[in-house]
């Protein structure tokens, strides 16, 4: 496994810590209450790390 498989692990904290600390309906994003709206923005995340993963795993080492 390389170091940065790592960063995998990030959409992952952020969908399981979001109970804790943005459990709230203020404010609201775009119409959605925050928690749905940091849902939404965790799912952005994960598409986002896994391309990155994806470019970094077809470098050349």
């Amino acid at each position: 496994m390389r170091p940065h498989h790592a960063l995998a692990l990030l959409p992952l904290a952020a969908l399981l810590g979001a109970p804790f600390f943005a459990n709230r309906v203020e404010p609201r994003i775009l119409g959605l209450p925050f928690l749905l709206a940091w849902c939404v923005g965790a799912v952005l995340l994960a598409s986002a790390t896994m391309a990155l993963l994806h470019w970094l795993d077809r470098r050349p080492r």
